[in-house]
């Protein structure tokens, strides 16, 4: 049947930067289309609680915390896991953070946290868990890029830099690891209301002008990124690679 193509029974699936927000929204969606899960973040009373969530719905979940932008700590981590406790055949790299500053002001100390953990990240993890799918000769990688990866903000221009970079990483990913089974996307969220973007959902004057900029015509929601995630972690996306897949309510599409 065609929805057996979206079945995610028997995979395992490392979601990074999964105690709130969109992590946890997409843990939670892959669990429902039957995914194992494993819980990555950096606030261990945030992922304990979120372990404690997807059990109540029936998710087996693990929790395997380290710090994303550290190579060798991901490293070992990953590898691990998998020698201790079973294969990772779907990898979110969803670790990732914001700061706001014009950028004649930009302090050179965020735009360094920024590189290491929106796109070192993705590199680092990316290639600890692919180093272990092309053994296997099968796994999916999915990196959470941004309507930034292809449009600009004022006061976010490094962000939008780590965001492109996000784009082309992925790019690169695919076209080296497909010839081994592997398939490498990115998942571009629009606007969504969650802890990173607060600051802009409780400012009205902001709210109204991305209600009137995006053709739905509102914020989205979280849960809305659910079924893309799933679509790129299935068979059901078996020839799809290197792309990026905007869910943004139309922003991208529009000027």
């Amino acid at each position: 049947m065609t929805l057996d193509l979206f079945d995610l029974s028997g995979r395992r699936a490392l979601v990074t930067g999964s105690g709130q927000g969109i992590g946890l929204a997409l843990a939670k969606g892959l669990a429902g289309a039957g995914a194992a899960i494993v819980l990555n973040g950096r606030s261990r009373d945030k992922l304990e609680a979120a372990v404690t969530d997807l059990r109540a719905g029936g998710a087996t979940v693990d929790l395997l915390p380290f710090d994303v932008t550290d190579h060798e700590a991901a490293r070992a981590a990953i590898d691990g896991f998998e020698a201790q406790t079973g294969a990772i055949d779907i990898l979110v790299n969803n670790a990732g953070m914001q700061h706001r500053a014009p950028l004649q002001d930009f302090p050179a100390e965020a735009f360094e946290r920024l590189l290491q953990t929106n796109i070192a990240s993705v590199f680092h993890v990316g290639q600890a868990c692919a180093r272990h799918m092309i053994g296997r000769g099968a796994g999916k990688i999915v990196n959470i890029a941004s309507v930034q990866t292809a449009l600009a903000r004022p006061g976010i221009a490094p962000y939008t830099a780590t965001k492109g970079a996000v784009g082309n990483l992925t790019k690169g990913m695919a076209t080296d690891w497909a010839q081994h089974g592997l398939q490498v996307n990115a998942l571009a969220p629009g606007y969504f209301e969650t802890p990173l973007n607060q600051a802009l959902v409780d400012d009205p004057e902001f709210s109204a002008w991305l209600a009137k900029r995006t053709p739905a015509g509102r914020w989205g929601r979280v849960e809305e990124l659910v079924g893309a995630c799933v679509f790129l972690c299935s068979a059901a996306s078996s020839f799809v690679n290197g792309t990026t897949l905007y869910v943004d309510g139309g922003i991208t599409a529009s000027l």
